[in-house]
């Protein structure tokens, strides 16, 4: 009787876990953990202990997880009125809010625990990370770059595995991050254009609401550019060369076909530029600089 109780406890418990990971788009880690690597790799100048590589892909994941549960948990009011985040209430309550909270609480221990396995400056940065994190959620509602906030949140990755590797800060690991920043400020403004109607009528801001979606898309091309201007400039103060920089060419050629895919007036592939090809672009940076730094 104690060990049947126990296995339904279990895995209700997985259930539950399952359910919000799917609430927070647990997949789209892939946007960032790419790039952690590719700054790993980098300040290790080779392979970086698996120890490492491994604590610091779980501080990562696990940062993320707690933003994003805490995004929901803060965004329930807005999130029920809008058709594309309806669902995001549903699962909330199959779960339970205090579950996700503490969900959310466990997975910012977690990090925190992760980044003092390290080394002490990734202890110490920790708490800065977290409170980027977690505001982010709260800046639609007073600000129209909430979206260069989400990028920031989203380039602290590398910066914290430069440190996670090296125990130090270095130039090139913000350089990264300002390209994260730049390319996840292009694409969200991209995705928050179907929530242009949402916006207006809830009060909030952001840059389709303020500007309109037919500028909004050219302010993301044009963050895009830059983008691709910043992973060059990654050549001047690292020793990368011919395999990264034919690989930042196809992230330009996938960044010219993801804009290609939306239009102001036809917003139907706005999931495909968002995920698949933002996908793309992640993984296929960091494989080809895998490769340059083991080739050189």
């Amino acid at each position: 009787m104690i060990n049947s109780n126990g296995a339904v406890e279990k895995q209700t418990l997985f259930k539950k876990v399952a359910v919000v990971l799917e609430l927070i788009k647990f997949s789209h880690t892939i946007f960032s953990l790419p790039f952690v690597i590719i700054s790993a790799f980098i300040a290790a100048n080779g392979l970086p202990s698996g120890k490492s590589i491994i604590i610091i892909v779980f501080a990562v994941t696990m940062a993320r997880c707690c933003a994003m549960v805490f995004n929901r948990l803060v965004d329930t009011k807005y999130d029920e009125h809008n058709a594309r985040t309806a669902y995001r209430v549903s699962h909330q309550m199959l779960v339970g809010r205090p579950f996700m909270w503490l969900f959310a609480i466990v997975s910012a221990g977690l990090f925190v625990i992760s980044a003092g396995m390290l080394n002490k400056m990734s202890l110490c940065l920790a708490p800065i990370a977290l409170v980027v994190l977690l505001g982010y959620s709260f800046t639609k509602r007073f600000t129209n770059a909430s979206h260069f906030v989400l990028g920031a949140a989203l380039g602290l990755a590398p910066v914290g595995a430069w440190v996670g590797v090296k125990g130090e800060l270095d130039f090139p690991p913000f350089l990264l991050g300002l390209a994260v920043l730049l390319w996840t400020a292009g694409f969200d403004i991209i995705y928050s254009c179907q929530d242009f109607d949402h916006d207006k009528t809830m009060g909030l801001f952001s840059v389709p609401k303020r500007f309109g979606i037919s500028t909004a898309l050219k302010i993301s091309r044009v963050l895009h550019l830059f983008t691709v201007v910043v992973l060059f400039l990654m050549v001047g103060c690292t020793d990368l060369r011919f395999f990264y920089m034919t690989g930042v060419c196809g992230v330009a050629g996938l960044l010219i076909y993801e804009h290609s895919l939306v239009r102001p007036d036809d917003l139907s592939k706005v999931n495909i530029a968002f995920f698949t090809i933002n996908g793309m672009i992640s993984i296929g940076l960091m494989l080809v600089t895998v490769v340059d730094i083991f080739v050189r």
